[in-house]
């Protein structure tokens, strides 16, 4: 084998050097007391420091409290003893980034001995969107279990609830003593309350399921605000469409209708007459907002932090589904987003972020 001339060498290492530099894996090399010494651009991009923030101090920096003394141990243990804990194997552990966001990561490191000196060089890997799809699929899962605990639970309730609210109804129809209308009207109020709330359930705890398409976003406003005052049955309340140029968007048209219709049903419900609503658009490149603006009442601070709970409103006739609903729906979308911002008798602004159609 011929051995190769200090120019070839040096050819080799900067070859490796700069894929090293431009791969998308992030690599982090210490020396024995921890000190890094090189941190490339990809570690750069993962941990939000620049390169000159980190090499020539501890690694102890990007790691947590809890990861940093066992990482100490191990980087010990084997100078001391030889002994390899951490060497060729694939190890889990929880770094943070420079703005003290902490995120979970993989490190595998390996080990070089040049002059008498040893470096260990650690390819780390961000397992955040990992553990997010791995928490989706547990919770999608979770949710399965309890759809069909529900769905059985409404259809044990559900055939007794039509025939109670069928004869009730048809009873109405025929009675004529006032005493006798009021309780059957009772009656008949509280199975349309019980049946709506079944589908609440039935929709809540069910496994996401979209039919996905390109939709033109104005289109589906217009649709919504004409919705909008018909609901609004006179009350007195400005409804009006405040959109940009039309985008598409990809969202399973029938669910988001659902959820626009209920925020905007919400913010009527919110708003003395005279009042005023406003669906406004904004685009920024590959984002899309859609806000639903009121003059409403606003939510109470104590309040703010239960709106989304289950079985939780402060209206009579509510079922206290609408909202977390809604917020469900939502979340199952790829990359859409939900915000509510509410103060106390200045009115509440409900945001929906899309991810703008590439079609």
């Amino acid at each position: 084998m011929t051995e190769q001339t200090p120019a070839e060498t040096q050819k080799q290492f900067i070859i490796l050097k700069n894929a090293v530099e431009n791969t998308n894996e992030a690599f982090v090399t210490i020396d024995e007391s921890s000190t890094v010494i090189f941190f490339n651009r990809a570690a750069e991009r993962m941990f939000g420091y620049d390169r000159t923030e980190i090499v020539g101090h501890d690694l102890g920096k990007i790691l947590t409290t809890m990861c940093r003394a066992g990482h100490e141990l191990a980087v010990a243990r084997y100078v001391g003893t030889g002994q390899a804990t951490l060497i060729g194997h694939e190890t889990e552990l929880v770094v943070a980034r420079k703005n003290g966001e902490t995120f979970p990561a993989t490190i595998s490191f390996s080990v070089a001995n040049i002059e008498g000196q040893r470096y260990f060089t650690g390819l780390v890997r961000d397992l955040s969107d990992t553990k997010v799809l791995e928490d989706r699929l547990a919770q999608n899962e979770r949710l399965a279990a309890l759809g069909q605990t529900v769905a059985e639970i409404n259809h044990e309730i559900k055939n007794p609830l039509i025939m109670i609210g069928g004869f009730a109804r048809q009873l109405l129809k025929k009675a004529t003593e006032e005493k006798d209308r009021a309780k059957l009207t009772i009656i008949v109020d509280e199975v349309t309350r019980l049946e709506h709330l079944l589908a609440g359930l039935k929709e809540l705890y069910r496994p996401p399921q979209l039919n996905l398409a390109g939709v033109s976003l104005n289109e589906l406003l217009t649709e919504v605000v004409t919705l909008a005052h018909s609901y609004s049955g006179g009350k007195g309340v400005d409804i009006r469409l405040a959109s940009s140029s039309d985008v598409v968007v990809e969202v399973d048209r029938e669910k988001m209708k659902q959820v626009l219709v209920n925020l905007v049903k919400n913010a009527i419900e919110a708003t003395p007459p005279g009042g005023e609503i406003v669906v406004s658009t904004r685009v920024q490149e590959d984002l899309v907002e859609v806000e639903v603006t009121d003059t409403g009442e606003g939510i109470p601070e104590e309040l703010k932090k239960r709106i989304f709970l289950p079985f939780f409103t402060t209206k009579e006739q509510g079922t206290g589904l609408g909202l977390c609903i809604s917020k469900r729906i939502i979340e199952d979308h790829p990359g859409c987003s939900f915000q509510l911002d509410s103060k106390e008798g200045k009115g509440t602004v409900a945001t929906i972020g899309f991810r703008r159609s590439k079609e």
